[in-house]
């Protein structure tokens, strides 16, 4: 664990030292010193790896800082400075008052009646916002006394005391702005504004642009005050006649400067030079005028020795001014002459261009009619053109980019479905993020007082921003329900059979999106908790199963993974899907004689299950004795393999059959088409690649499930579309296996090809023995 840590904090450094931008640095900086925190608390002690209680001393409801892989750093979240209006209540109270710090005096202050009444009128208003879930526990205590529910409030109060000289524990008080009903979104106004005005002009884009605003008009009135003195080669010759220097195979001809001293000369010098020097100081950025050998640098290095028009030049230096006028006329034409107007209007085009930057603050400031912590209505208004006066780095009528509209759409308040098909929602981890604001909803419906519905409501989705800690030993994440405020309401929650169809209802429309808009991924854990969510407030027991790392397998499951097991025997026996992986029959399943129950670590384990599990993975391994993460791999696939990973399970509670047979097609070949657009990639860094297999084998999977509840003529279709797609490619042994099951055969058959699967263990996976000696994973 340590060795992870160490590798992340080198990570974070090297980023921190690379990163081109200051807000780069501050947020691998920021990376790096949640890495020192990690090391330096397992290297103390006072944080233990695994366990849902790292922190030493510290409830498991206690929101913590978690970093990347689920490495609690030590900090408490909801230990934040005071804020400041916390600040100006605290200045206001009784120098005697209570409490060791200002945020214990500021949290025992609204235990008293005027700092419950305050909370309460919080409540009454919807005036409040819980940015982390210990923010809404005093306001639960307020709610309590209120209701006369003293023994409750008190024993709250108990479990609470203890930390409230650290943590807030009120919400912030004031106006709110949060959607309703149906219509979530992904990030705030105020969050999609800051990430806008971040945005810089890249750097070689600014150089850019500073040498065709800055540079080149001032070259080119360098280049003009030099021609201006050209004269005849022959003194004698009529001046009005002379060439401008210029190239003919490389050699110079034409007439020479410093010849003709113009009247003016040597104030236009002057200024020139005054104008060079505040360029200078204001645009550092380009350094190609100052090229000591450049045709710039040789023009202007002559103006400085040149004072007041007098020819103190050298012969030689009379020469390079020559020879750089004649560069540059032959390259681009003299001064006022068509090629170079023509050239520097293009360049002029060009550099009137406004910048992504430039147009990001446009629609930045736009986002501010809106309020920080509220979202956008409808993205019409801020897609339209650039108003006059509206930035005087755009002009007017210039179009918002389609990229940076679809930032402002991370804002836009819609329904769910709206979202995916915009491209706002782009995976299922994604959809987690937003389907928390609707469970909230559901969650609350079943609360009588409206006030504390909100509260609650508010409290669950800042609990869903928690981010998940790594464990080890079978230990679950923390629930909800075992946050204190939140247990001890339960109770007085009032469960109707309206609820409990809402949140059926929002489950089965969670899921048939999931499916529909990303059919070849997996559910992801944070989309599955919220799944079970909601299967929980539908009163449906769906026993469903988590992604489990590979690195961290304890070598058995819990008792939850037979029973999904179970399921997907029932629900697929007879299919495409139970012939191609082999499902046994369901019976295998049945509950063992409580005699034979197995517990560890203090929870009933399903042995028999991992033991099928380990017994199927020597599929993936061959003869090999291995053992480490490539093993762990190959067993937890089979366990995935074996529970559909939750697809048999939500189509058996759901009773999704008849809207499978309506989509499955659809879904079976986006999965399929998806797996065939990996057979085009060329990936030659080891780990990618082991990645990009396991996940083609994962789609595939998927898009058995799906053919499962295909017709008989359609799987056939889909065989034959993958054919023609796949031609000689690396897919021709799967093809090659399923069309084998789907002519009714079975694994192993000489030649009917391979059954897909995406690990292996101490042999080369097939997808790539031909590009990579890559063995421990596929």
């Amino acid at each position: 664990m340590s060795d992870y840590a160490f590798d992340r904090l080198e990570r974070a450094l090297r980023a921190a030292v690379s990163a081109p931008d200051r807000a780069g640095r501050e947020r691998a900086q920021a990376k790096a010193e949640q890495w020192r925190a990690v090391l330096s608390g397992i290297a103390s002690g006072e944080l233990v790896v695994g366990s849902r209680t790292p922190v030493a001393n510290t409830p498991a409801w206690v929101t913590l800082e978690v970093a990347h892989g689920g490495f609690a750093t030590g900090r408490y979240l909801s230990e934040a400075p005071l804020r400041e209006d916390e600040a100006a209540r605290v200045r206001s109270l009784p120098a005697d008052a209570p409490g060791s710090t200002d945020r214990e005096r500021l949290n025992l202050y609204y235990l008293a009646d005027e700092g419950q009444a305050e909370l309460l009128r919080a409540l009454a208003s919807g005036g409040f916002q819980v940015e982390v879930p210990e923010d809404a526990a005093l306001a639960v205590v307020a709610w309590l006394l209120e209701q006369k529910r003293y023994e409750a409030a008190l024993d709250l109060v108990a479990e609470l005391r203890p930390l409230m000289h650290r943590l807030r524990m009120t919400p912030n008080v004031g106006p709110t702005s949060r959607p309703g009903g149906a219509l979530v979104r992904l990030r705030s106004a105020g969050e999609v504004r800051a990430g806008l005005r971040e945005k810089a002009v890249a750097p070689r884009i600014a150089e850019m642009l500073e040498v065709l605003r800055v540079w080149n008009p001032l070259y080119d009135r360098l280049v003009a005050l030099w021609c201006e003195t050209v004269g005849p080669a022959d003194p004698g010759a009529d001046p009005g006649e002379v060439e401008l220097p210029h190239l003919i195979d490389g050699v110079v001809v034409g007439g020479w400067p410093c010849r003709v001293w113009p009247h003016d000369w040597a104030r236009r010098r002057e200024e020139w030079m005054a104008d060079y020097a505040a360029a200078t100081a204001e645009h550092p950025l380009a350094t190609g005028h100052r090229a000591p050998k450049g045709n710039f640098a040789r023009l202007r290095t002559a103006l400085y020795t040149c004072p007041r028009g007098s020819a103190n030049l050298t012969a030689r230096q009379v020469g390079w001014v020559r020879r750089a006028l004649a560069n540059t006329i032959t390259k681009h034409g003299a001064p006022g002459s068509e090629p170079r107007a023509a050239l520097r209007a293009v360049q002029a085009a060009v550099a009137a261009r406004p910048t992504h930057a430039a147009l990001a603050e446009v629609l930045a400031a736009r986002l501010d009619r809106y309020p920080d912590d509220g979202g956008v209505p409808a993205l019409d208004p801020l897609a339209e053109p650039a108003a006059d006066g509206e930035s005087p780095d755009v002009p007017p009528g210039a179009p918002i980019p389609a990229h940076l509209l679809a930032k402002a759409a991370r804002a836009l308040e819609a329904p769910v479905g709206e979202l995916v098909d915009r491209g706002v929602i782009t995976s299922g981890e994604v959809l987690a993020q937003v389907l928390p604001q609707i469970t909230a909803h559901v969650l609350a419906a079943d609360v009588e007082d409206t006030r504390l519905a909100g509260l609650l409501g508010q409290a669950y989705a800042a609990f869903r921003r928690r981010r998940s800690l790594l464990l080890l030993n079978l230990e679950h994440q923390v629930r909800f329900t075992e946050l204190p405020w939140i247990a001890v309401l339960e109770p007085l929650r009032t469960r109707t059979a309206d609820t409990g169809l809402a949140a059926r209802r929002a489950l089965t429309s969670a899921t048939t999106l999931a499916l529909t808009a990303f059919p070849h991924t997996i559910l992801p854990n944070p989309l599955v908790s919220e799944f079970g969510a909601l299967a929980g407030q539908a009163g449906l027991r769906v026993p469903l199963v988590e992604e489990v790392a590979a690195d961290i397998f304890m070598g058995t499951f819990t008792a939850k993974w037979r029973t999904a097991a179970e399921t997907a025997s029932r629900v697929l026996a007879g299919t495409l899907y139970a012939r191609y992986y082999d499902l046994p029959p369901a019976e295998t399943w049945a509950p063992p004689p409580r005699r034979l129950l197995t517990r560890r670590w203090g929870k009933q384990t399903a042995e028999d299950f991992a033991t099928l599990c380990a017994t199927r993975a020597r599929e993936a391994r061959g003869t090999a004795r291995v053992g480490g993460v490539a093993a762990n791999g190959t067993v937890l696939e089979q366990s995935q393999i074996l529970t559909t990973h939750n697809l048999a399970t939500l189509v058996d509670a759901l009773d999704l059959r008849p809207w499978l047979a309506d989509h499955a097609p659809r879904l079976a070949i986006a999965a399929l088409d998806w797996v065939v657009r990996r057979q085009a990639l060329r990936i030659t860094e080891p780990h990618a690649a082991l990645s990009m297999v396991k996940n083609a084998a994962y789609a595939w999977r998927q898009a058995i499930f799906f053919l499962s509840f295909c017709e008989p003529a359609q799987q056939r279709e889909a065989v034959e579309r993958m054919r023609l797609q796949v031609g000689d490619g690396r897919l021709v042994p799967a093809v090659d296996g399923l069309a084998h099951v789907v002519g009714g055969g079975r694994f192993p058959a000489e030649g009917a090809g391979v059954r897909f699967l995406g690990w292996t263990a101490g042999k080369p996976h097939w997808w790539l023995a031909p590009e990579s000696t890559a063995t421990t994973r596929g």
